[in-house]
């Protein structure tokens, strides 16, 4: 086992706790917990894809026009910088709190009122310099509470329903998606209220959890004390002594990069090469026929990986579709190749989201550090918005446009899907 938040001997009642708070799960969890899994979800996704899809665009071009590209990539980029750091720490934070509330919920709280606050000063930020600084702290927030959610679902929900309770997350996040992009589209370029809606979103939706969270105690007793070199030292994992994890790791950081390279500029695509004269409202219509497509297949691939206990062919299978959708975009760039692109997309996103997210919960190393595990997993999430926006920005404005992006996203995801063969201990 790991010496990084290495459990202390069982004594009693303690140990018992630190037992059931540590212990692979084994009992179903109830409707009510994932409805509140997936709101969660819809809130934290809210609070990012509203304004990276609409509403920094929206500001940039308000604050300089004529570089509303690079004010973009850069307020994105040092945003997902941030979310690098901080999806990992607050995970191993988690993996060591003892609060009596739990050791994910107050992390869920606490990082939603944080972003929450961001927002609402993000919407008043006149200067580049401010939507870089509020940003950042939105990503800060948002990961915080997304690490310790997304920690709880090896803390509870057993390896038989992961894939449905996957899914269920997947549609929760496409929500979100679906949800920044109708406060785009309702508030008619008015970004600021765009960012209070956001908020208000990301806010609400946490109650839930909160209320009914499962989530078990770690009394302090059931750690050894803190050593910051331990610590440290645990977010290194060998990808030698541990290669499915590796290799899990990567497949999800190539095809999100994929993904990311699609949709980065979306809203400029809409604007600048098919000529769409409301580009918010093409964002909004591409967007739900994307979620629609989302939602459906994830909610149908999750379980059918779950009652055939495989996983691998479902993402090998997804990422390919991936990759269809920017082949699609390359080379019809047109109003009617955006809606198939993203529903191709959508088709591909839905069961990879499901069923990858499933497949990762049974690569992690430590049950004593899901959290931080999980955690380092989401910079596979995190870090293609460090690494897309600077390739998109390269591909648009000096590799031959929006046709070399499209080609670009797709031969990466591409890549996500040989690697996944890779792995050896899950099927």
């Amino acid at each position: 086992m790991s010496p990084f938040n290495t459990p202390a001997p069982p004594d009693d009642a303690a140990g018992k706790t630190a037992t059931a708070a540590l212990a692979e799960p084994v009992q179903k969890v109830t409707a009510r917990w994932v409805t509140g899994l997936v709101l969660v979800n819809v809130g934290i996704n809210a609070a990012f894809f509203g304004p990276i899809n609409v509403f920094i665009g929206q500001q940039a071009i308000s604050i300089d026009a004529p570089s509303k590209e690079a004010i973009l990539s850069l307020v994105t980029a040092c945003g997902a910088g941030v979310s690098l750091v901080a999806n990992p720490l607050f995970g191993a934070l988690s993996d060591r709190t003892t609060s009596r509330f739990g050791r994910r919920a107050p992390w869920v709280l606490a990082g939603a009122v944080l972003a929450t606050a961001a927002l609402l000063a993000m919407s008043f930020s006149a200067a580049v310099a401010l939507m870089v600084l509020f940003w950042c702290l939105v990503q800060l927030g948002a990961n915080a509470a997304y690490a310790a959610i997304t920690a709880a679902v090896p803390d509870r929900v057993p390896v038989i329903q992961r894939g449905g309770v996957g899914g269920l997350a997947a549609m929760g996040q496409t929500l979100g998606i679906l949800t920044g992009a109708v406060f785009g589209a309702a508030v008619s370029g008015n970004f600021m209220v765009g960012y209070w809606l956001c908020a208000g979103a990301l806010l609400v939706s946490v109650l839930p959890y909160l209320f009914h969270r499962n989530d078990p105690a770690l009394p302090k007793s059931g750690l050894e004390a803190f050593r910051p070199r331990v610590f440290l030292k645990g977010f290194w994992i060998s990808p030698r002594r541990h290669p499915d994890f590796a290799w899990a790791w990567l497949t999800r950081f190539l095809v999100n990069v994929g993904n990311q390279l699609t949709i980065v500029y979306l809203l400029f695509f809409l604007r600048d090469v098919i000529g769409h004269e409301d580009p918010a409202a093409g964002v909004l219509v591409l967007t739900g026929i994307y979620a629609v497509m989302v939602m459906a297949t994830a909610v149908v691939a999750g379980p059918w990986s779950d009652r055939v206990g495989r996983r691998k062919p479902f993402v090998i299978a997804s990422s390919a579709t991936i990759a269809m959708a920017g082949a699609i975009m390359a080379f019809f760039p047109v109003w009617p190749g955006a809606l198939a692109g993203a529903a191709v997309l959508g088709v591909g996103f839905g069961a990879y989201l499901a069923v990858d997210f499933a497949l990762l919960t049974q690569v992690l190393p430590f049950a004593v550090s899901r959290g931080k595990d999980m955690g380092i997993i989401n910079v596979a999430n995190s870090l293609p918005q460090v690494v897309a926006p600077g390739l998109a920005l390269l591909a648009v404005a000096y590799w031959g446009g929006y046709r070399t992006l499209f080609l670009t996203a797709a031969a990466i995801g591409l890549l996500g899907a040989v690697f996944v063969v890779k792995i050896k201990g899950v099927d």
